[in-house]
């Protein structure tokens, strides 16, 4: 337990430099890997600053480290391997004086699946995303939640997204909140999750009236649910 939390204790240390919460918030809301150019640039400060400060946050446990060509080519002159980086798996949690809020929710959720309540939980979190403020932009909404929200790339050269009553844009979700529990009460969490976002997403639009729909889209990295958008004035 003492091991735990001194390592918290570091994660959090190092995020005391605000160039190391720049450079940590670019890198941990990219769902690939990024370079030190990159993250250098995104942060306005010089490379070998930056990879100095995105080893310190590797050496914390944030960030872990892998070497690719991000030129994307191979063989003779290609160039050699750049370091990478993106956000580490561990979770680090901090609370002084230390409590135990994980563990009451673990046995919330195990009361409410073994009842089988699935249904009023989810009712319950969509009218909680419904109080969120009403004039805010949704994609706002999640990344203030933690959902890092990003653009996936469109795969066929048109646009579209197969399904004709889209345009084609999807968001994934690079985080889950609720990861933890998630793993342990996937059914239970994913849908109360996803009722959670349909209550955010409920009459709301971004900027230039896009209108999204929230969809069960399980991946084996981020968050289950991911966001469709809809014609304007469908």
């Amino acid at each position: 337990m003492a091991d735990e939390e001194d390592a918290a204790y570091e994660a959090v240390s190092a995020l005391g430099d605000p160039v190391r919460r720049r450079l940590y918030r670019y890198v941990a809301a990219r769902p690939g890997w990024t370079g030190r150019d990159a993250a250098a640039e995104a942060a306005g400060i010089s490379r070998s600053l930056a990879a100095h400060h995105l080893d310190r946050l590797v050496e914390s446990g944030l960030l872990t480290t892998s070497f690719q060509r991000l030129s994307g080519r191979t063989g003779p002159g290609a160039g050699r391997p750049a370091k990478v980086y993106r956000r580490a798996e561990r979770e680090h949690r901090v609370s002084l004086p230390p409590r135990a809020y994980d563990t009451l929710g673990r046995l919330l959720a195990g009361v409410v699946e073994e009842a089988g309540l699935d249904r009023e939980l989810q009712a319950a979190a969509r009218a909680a995303g419904r109080t969120a403020e009403p004039d805010t932009d949704p994609v706002t909404l999640l990344r203030e939640r933690g959902y890092q929200p990003f653009e996936e790339p469109r795969e066929d050269e048109h646009g579209s997204d197969g399904d004709g009553d889209g345009d084609g844009t999807t968001l994934r979700l690079h985080n889950c909140p609720f990861h933890a529990l998630a793993e342990q009460h996937p059914a239970l969490v994913c849908g109360m999750n996803l009722a959670l976002i349909e209550g955010l997403l409920a009459g709301r639009r971004s900027a230039g009236g896009r209108e999204w729909t929230a969809v069960m889209d399980p991946r084996r990295e981020g968050c289950c649910v991911a966001l469709k958008s809809k014609k304007n004035g469908s």
